[in-house]
């Protein structure tokens, strides 16, 4: 079995809501920063790895951007779930809440740029064996 949540205080109450809203602040701030510096120094190497294609690139950005705040928003508001701050230790708890964040921000940038390199060559291929003349673009491949 388990042990019962004591009740809280009005000064636990106090911190625990104060110690969400530090982790929330910085943790939303932070993806919110990132997203911000990746797109718009992503989309140059966007346009690059979709052969100059630069509507498919500023396409692509957008749908990168949207899914990064999905994601990592989502993980975010996971995080709160079952943490209950306290006193003893709220510095090295919000410490390892955001350190966590930002490892998860970090994987999301490196998948990322994974999926468009990989990408990038699909559509280069396309572009070296049907030339930019070519009507329609080869089926995905499986």
């Amino acid at each position: 079995m388990y042990a019962p949540t004591p009740a809280l205080t009005p000064n636990d109450f106090v911190v625990v809501h104060a110690a969400y809203a530090i982790y929330l602040l910085v943790s939303i701030a932070l993806t919110v920063w990132v997203a911000r510096v990746l797109s718009s120094t992503g989309e140059t190497f966007l346009v690059r790895c979709f052969g100059h294609d630069e509507d498919l690139a500023r396409s692509t950005n957008r749908l990168l951007v949207i899914g990064f705040y999905l994601v990592n928003l989502g993980f975010i508001s996971l995080r709160l779930g079952n943490w209950t701050p306290g006193y003893d230790n709220l510095i090295g708890e919000l410490g390892v809440r955001i350190g966590v964040t930002l490892l998860v921000l970090g994987g999301m940038h490196f998948f990322n740029m994974l999926m468009i390199a990989r990408m990038g060559r699909t559509i280069r291929g396309w572009i070296a064996d049907y030339g930019p003349e070519a009507n329609e673009p080869p089926a995905m491949p499986r």
